[in-house]
C-alpha cells in the first residue's frame, strides 16, 4: 500500500511514522507513506494556501489552486483508488471503514486547515470524506495519523499475530472481552478460572459472552447495527 499525505504542516506527522508498528511496518515495505508540503505547489513569494472567504465570514479558506497542482501530479504517476479529505464533517472513522480501505493498494489524504478547503475541492476530487469524532481540531493532520495507525495495523503482515487485529474491538460490532495476564492472583483480584480449563471451546464461549455483555452494557448502540 501506498499512503501520499498532503499537508500544510508536515513536521506534526512525522513522528507518528517513526516508531512502533507504522515504523516496522514500512521498514519492512509494507506500506510507503509519502508526505507533501503543500507550500511546494504555490506561486507566490509568501507560499500562500489560504485567502479569505468570498461573501464575508471569520476564518480562511484553503486555496483550490496548490491542492490541485498536488493531486494533479500524484494522480498523473499512478491511479488512487480513493482520494480522502479530513474533515469534522465527514463519516465518522470506525473498524469497518478502517478494514475497507486496507484492501487498497493507493489513497491520497488531504488534511483540511483553517475553516478548510475551497468547495470545489471537495466536487473535483475528493472521493471520500472522513472525521475522527464530533469535535474540531486545527488541522486534518492529527486525525490522518489516527486513520493511518487504524488500516496499516490491519495490512497482512504488520502485526506479529495475523488474528490479533481480528479480535480487536469493533469487529463483528462487539467490543473486546476482558483479558489477563500474570499474576493469577493479584491483591486478592482473581483471573477467572475458565481461563485455565485448557477446554479452548468453553474459552472461546466465555470470551464470546463477555463480549456481547461488555459491549450491551457500554455501547449497546453496536448491537443495534
Amino acid at each position: 500500500m501506498r499512503i501520499d499525505i498532503i499537508t500544510v504542516l508536515p513536521e506534526l506527522l512525522k513522528s507518528p511514522f517513526e516508531a512502533s508498528i507504522l515504523k516496522r511496518a514500512i521498514e519492512a515495505d509494507l506500506v510507503e507513506v509519502h508526505f507533501h508540503n503543500l507550500r511546494d505547489y504555490t506561486t507566490d513569494n509568501y507560499k500562500t494556501i489560504d485567502d479569505y472567504q468570498f461573501g464575508g465570514g471569520a476564518g480562511m479558506v484553503m486555496l483550490i489552486e496548490p491542492i490541485d497542482k498536488c493531486i494533479s501530479k500524484l494522480q498523473s504517476q499512478r491511479h488512487y483508488d480513493e482520494v480522502i479529505y479530513m474533515t469534522p464533517d465527514g463519516e465518522t472513522l470506525n473498524q469497518g471503514i478502517a478494514n475497507t480501505l486496507s484492501l487498497k493498494e493507493n489513497i491520497i489524504i488531504l488534511c483540511g486547515h483553517y475553516k478548510g478547503v475551497d468547495q470545489r475541492v471537495r466536487d473535483m476530487f475528493v472521493t471520500k470524506e472522513i472525521s475522527i469524532g464530533d469535535y474540531v481540531l486545527s488541522g486534518g493532520e492529527l486525525g490522518a495519523a489516527v486513520l493511518c495507525d487504524a488500516v496499516i495495523r490491519l495490512i497482512p503482515g504488520v502485526l506479529g499475530n495475523e488474528t490479533s487485529a481480528l479480535t480487536d474491538s469493533f469487529q463483528d460490532n462487539l467490543l473486546a472481552p476482558p483479558i489477563y495476564t500474570r499474576p493469577r492472583d493479584y491483591k486478592g483480584h482473581q483471573v477467572p478460572e475458565v481461563l485455565f480449563s485448557g477446554n479452548f471451546p468453553k474459552i472461546e464461549k466465555w470470551r464470546e459472552e463477555q463480549a456481547y455483555k461488555r459491549t450491551k452494557e457500554r455501547r449497546p448502540d453496536l448491537l443495534d447495527e
